[in-house]
């Protein structure tokens, strides 16, 4: 499969009827992503405003390419080492150079990373389906022992203020990061109140004693913040939503939450002032499909912790005698007039879709494979 210079990475192109998607050979990022909808080309993913700009050498490779989405192994910053060992942020299969193992389609992608660390090897496949705006991804860990915490990194993108209407299925505990997420002597700034519990997105406490809606975004312009939902694992999906009514589309990201147990919103509008964001990263929210201790890294992940003690899983066991599956879908779909925020999201009989319902009782239908979900196995996370 032949690749080209696109922001200046080495980027294979992969096209559907309905979607075009660009995955990295550094990092395996997903990005550019556009999806047909209609007679509208939707390009709803955001790419880092520095991409292709010459950066210094000790920028990690992640920064460098940031762009749509990522599989994380492990999840986090990784600041901490696990014994002898240092994981880069976000893991190897962020930051390292996948080798392209298939090249028999246009529509499928099949790449493999060798992990030097903990050992082991991850096979990516990434596929699309004529007629779907939607990218199916599958991550498969083989040959890996010990826990370690496991995400999708998707980011996307709004330009103006209040743009999307943001929701998710139902959670069983939502809280704000409960360290300091950014320092203001280095140039970074958050408003939540650190640690806040909360039971809705849209009433989410400040530091300043008021309340933050999460569900209109961008907002809170000059900030950063973090905040972690774990998903009801008794639901057979779960869901995350962005709908841009003013555009008449929805964009919706789907996974298994007994893999994927928690989502991350990381609310980044312009509250970074160091290199490479200098407050230029602005309207972006990361959507992140997690097994985590919020975005902190392995070391905090594996060892006890509070969420832990809650019997919320923050690492995903793995053994080196059975694969892994993570899967992970994306979609766009058109919505009609009134549609204002997803309320729900149905399947639809005979493997068609899902059906996707607003507050405000206007419906769409998406097609796409809902049963790749669960594909390959369905994994635990521990």
């Amino acid at each position: 499969m032949k690749t080209k210079q696109i922001l200046g990475e080495d980027t294979t192109v992969l096209n559907s009827s309905a979607t075009t998607v660009g995955v990295t050979i550094r990092g395996g990022h997903l990005g550019p992503v556009e999806f047909q909808v209609g007679t509208r080309r939707i390009a709803p993913m955001a790419v880092a405003p520095w991409a292709g700009e010459k950066l210094p050498r000790t920028t990690p490779p992640i920064l460098q390419v940031l762009r749509g989405d990522f599989f994380c192994m492990p999840f986090g910053g990784n600041g901490t080492a696990v014994g002898t060992l240092k994981y880069p942020p976000h893991g190897e299969t962020a930051n390292a150079r996948w080798k392209v193992e298939s090249d028999s389609t246009e529509q499928v992608l099949h790449a493999s990373l060798r992990l030097k660390a903990p050992g082991g090897r991850v096979d990516k496949f990434v596929r699309l389906v004529d007629g779907h705006a939607a990218v199916y991804q599958r991550h498969v860990v083989s040959g890996a022992d010990g826990a370690l915490p496991v995400g999708q990194h998707a980011m996307l993108k709004f330009p103006r203020e209040g743009m999307a209407r943001l929701s998710l299925s139902p959670f069983v505990h939502g809280q704000v990061f409960p360290g300091e997420f950014e320092q203001a002597a280095q140039g970074g700034y958050s408003c939540l109140e650190p640690g806040a519990i909360f039971t809705s997105i849209s009433n989410v406490p400040r530091s300043d004693g008021g309340k933050a809606d999460l569900t209109t975004y961008p907002a809170r312009e000059g900030y950063e913040d973090l905040v972690m939902m774990c998903s009801d694992a008794s639901m057979p999906f779960a869901w995350t939503a962005a709908t841009v009514a003013s555009e008449g589309w929805v964009w919706i990201a789907l996974k298994d939450p007994c893999v994927l147990r928690s989502t991350i919103f990381w609310i980044s509008n312009g509250g970074r002032h160091y290199a490479p964001w200098n407050g230029r990263h602005r309207g972006v929210i990361g959507v992140e499909e997690v097994t985590a201790n919020f975005h902190d890294g392995a070391a905090e992940s594996i060892r006890p912790n509070a969420l832990t003690k809650q019997g919320i899983p923050t690492a995903v066991t793995f053994d080196k005698q059975i694969p892994t599956t993570v899967n992970y879908i994306m979609a766009v779909g058109s919505i009609p007039k009134g549609f204002d925020i997803v309320r729900t999201v149905r399947a639809l009989p005979k493997n068609r879709g899902i059906e996707v319902e607003s507050a405000s009782g206007k419906k769409a239908r998406i097609a796409l494979d809902l049963d790749f979900l669960n594909g390959s196995g369905r994994q635990h996370s521990s």
